[in-house]
């Protein structure tokens, strides 16, 4: 019975943020604020592209999937921080506890692939403008949709069977705010040395070389770009890739920091880690909607339509 309780224990424990409890109830408003944000926006977004015809375009379809995906990794961890740090509800079900690290890694992969298809959809529209309807026609889109959850779906599912294998018979206090593959795992006995080069590999196979296509795929686009003899044209092709720049940046550059961090900042405080760690997958999702209303004209005009006619009903 002692054994199958460590093959299938029945709950962890999430400690929240270590270090900063006195200040559990006010860390929590900014990251309610950020979440409300993060919802009203990606559905707003999404509500838009779906009743407005003109937004009917592989860019915008694209831009409706990094939304839904969004949804999903704000949601599949914001709502447990808030009941840890409001209501004190520290306690996660092994089931409940795979599962949120599923969506969680699982939305970070597909996040990257969307991101990736997005600069393929740029790449057509500036280098073969006279084709791009040709190539990104609907039958192509659904096949990088399948593609994209498939690809997220094989690699991030072994996850869960490699830490059902594991005996967790010691400690099963969490020192985090969610769930995480590798963090998990460390709480067991056994050799975790499986879980640790699967953990490493699948980024370096899916998001790294996520990163390096999306690099071609730019390079290749300002070479065309500077071709072109009209500065106008220039201006133009530049504009219609500006919002997909600040969302990558925004996506990679603290998932970098925050993989550097953990691996050789062993002298950064582990509430400094933690906090940024929830700051990601808070953030992004907050502010992706606003980027893309702010720098693409059809959303804006969109936005600021649907408030008028609001207004005047």
């Amino acid at each position: 019975m002692y054994n199958l309780s460590c093959y299938n224990p029945s709950s962890f424990i999430l400690v929240g943020i270590p270090g900063l409890e006195k200040f559990h109830s006010w860390i929590g408003i900014p990251f309610c604020v950020i979440y409300v944000l993060a919802v009203v926006g990606n559905c707003t977004l999404l509500y838009l592209i779906a009743v407005e015809h003109s937004l009917h375009e592989p860019m915008f379809f694209f831009l409706a999937m990094l939304a839904t995906t969004d949804l999903v990794l704000s949601t599949a961890t914001v709502p447990k921080l808030l009941s840890n740090l409001w209501l004190g509800s520290q306690e996660i079900t092994f089931s409940g506890c795979l599962t949120q690290m599923f969506f969680l890694h699982f939305s970070f992969v597909v996040d990257s692939a969307i991101l990736l298809a997005m600069a393929f959809d740029r790449y057509a529209a500036i280098c073969f403008p006279l084709r791009y309807t040709t190539i990104l026609t609907p039958r192509v889109l659904i096949k990088l949709v399948v593609s994209i959850v498939g690809r997220s779906f094989s690699v991030i599912l072994p996850d869960v069977f490699l830490l059902k294998r594991l005996p967790f018979c010691g400690t099963r206090i969490i020192p985090h705010t969610y769930c995480e593959h590798i963090g998990v795992a460390r709480l067991s006995s056994a050799d975790i040395s499986v879980n640790i080069w699967y953990g490493f590999s699948v980024p370096l196979m899916t998001v790294m070389s996520d990163v390096i296509l999306i690099a071609v795929s730019y390079t290749i686009i300002l070479r065309a770009v500077f071709q072109l003899s009209s500065q106008g044209a220039r201006q133009k092709a530049l504009s219609t890739c500006g919002s997909h720049v600040c969302v990558i940046l925004m996506f990679y550059t603290p998932a970098f920091f925050s993989i550097i961090a953990h691996r050789f900042g062993h002298s950064v405080p582990r509430n400094v880690l933690i906090l940024f760690a929830n700051l990601y997958v808070a953030i992004p999702p907050a502010l992706n909607p606003v980027v893309y209303g702010v720098k693409t004209k059809q959303i804006q005009d969109k936005f600021i339509l649907l408030f008028s006619l609001k207004k005047t009903q």
